[in-house]
Order: structure tokens, then C-alpha cells, then sequence
């Protein structure tokens, strides 16, 4: 792939299902879908098991849950919490 990036994370449209996904991300898409509304990035990361008290904990994760949504597969409110698209 000399010269040439390659997105980790496929765009919703170019991405068969999320099985192509690595297994973090589709464990994100899996809590945000299983909510009952939008979600905090706390909430997601208290699911995941991680130390929500540390700020810097959360903001690996935030990135995560950005990019999913940059590609179509999670939607980005302007209030920063996410739901899960159709």
C-alpha cells in the first residue's frame, strides 16, 4: 500500500456489515445501539469497564465513538451525546 492511506475504520456505505470493523469499535456500535436514546461518551466508557473518573480515560474513546460517526456509522449530536443510525 506503499503511497496510499487505508482507513482502519470503512465507511458505513463501502463496508459490507460492521464485521469488518475492529472489535472495539463494533463493541461501541453494540452499547450505543442497545440504549434507549442518545448516549454520553461516560456511559459508553462505564460499559466498557473503563475508569470514568479520569478524564484522559474518556478521551481515547470520544475519538472512537467522532470517527464512527465521521464514517456513518453512529450520529453526532450537537449536545455530544450519539445515537446509533438506521
Amino acid at each position: 500500500m506503499a503511497g496510499r492511506a487505508v482507513l482502519l475504520i470503512l465507511h458505513r456505505g463501502d463496508a459490507a456489515d460492521e464485521g469488518g470493523l475492529p472489535g472495539d469499535y463494533r463493541k461501541i456500535l453494540a452499547i450505543v445501539r442497545e440504549a434507549d436514546g442518545p448516549v454520553q461518551v461516560r456511559a459508553v466508557g462505564e460499559r466498557l469497564g473503563l475508569d470514568t473518573s479520569v478524564h484522559g480515560k474518556l478521551e481515547p474513546l470520544r475519538a472512537k465513538m467522532t470517527k464512527l460517526a465521521a464514517r456513518g456509522w453512529l450520529h453526532k449530536r450537537g449536545d455530544g451525546r450519539f445515537t446509533a443510525r438506521p
